[in-house]
């Protein structure tokens, strides 16, 4: 008799923690998902470009964007005129 108390307890700690790693692996299966990771970033980088609580563009990150972009573009050109 002593024994069965104790097996229904090993078996209900052995269901919870099939229960716990089931969940687990769904998590993780959707945090490597291509799908999850790909509109993360896409939100990481609107984030970074549109404010999150007014939806205005934040023109400083903007701004800054287009002047690295110019800046290399320019020092291509700069180097293609040198070197030919």
């Amino acid at each position: 008799m002593s024994q069965d108390p104790q097996m229904s307890s090993l078996e209900r700690e052995i269901a919870s923690t099939r229960e716990h790693l089931a969940t687990t692996i769904d998590q993780l299966l959707y945090r490597a998902s291509p799908k999850t990771i790909a509109s993360r970033e896409v939100a990481g980088v609107k984030a970074h470009y549109v404010d999150v609580q007014t939806g205005q563009p934040r023109t400083d990150n903007i701004l800054k964007t287009v002047a690295i972009v110019v800046g290399v573009v320019g020092f291509f050109v700069v180097v293609r005129k040198v070197s030919s």
